[in-house]
């Protein structure tokens, strides 16, 4: 399979499936240190980075939006003193799709 970080995202509408259980695992032994969460029935994507101080928790999540602003695929982003905590799924469908695989695999590239 295509390293994630080097594909596209593709538009996802409301009309666009999940991920079964089987893709999702698949998917998931190709970004490191991610993690799937269910918040309120919602399967999502999580994964914790360590940034040592402030200064750098605000310029990688900068980086992160400005990444998204790009694609149109946004993030939760929570900032804290020396870690940023990134969740992605695609709102439109309440869930995982492939395109949030993608943009983990960005966003640990980034880091």
């Amino acid at each position: 399979m295509d390293q994630l970080s080097k594909l596209k995202c593709q538009a996802c509408d409301a009309s666009a499936k999940l991920l079964s259980q089987d893709e999702i695992e698949s998917l998931l032994s190709q970004v490191q240190g991610w993690e799937i969460i269910v918040d309120s029935g919602i399967k999502k994507l999580k994964c914790d980075f360590a940034t040592k101080n402030y200064v750098k928790s605000v310029a990688f999540t900068n980086v992160i939006a400005e990444m998204a602003e790009t694609i149109n695929h946004h993030p939760q982003i929570i900032l804290e003193y020396a870690s940023v905590t990134v969740i992605w799924w695609s709102h439109n469908i309440k869930g995982l799709h492939k395109n949030d695989f993608i943009m983990a695999a960005k966003t640990s590239e980034l880091f």
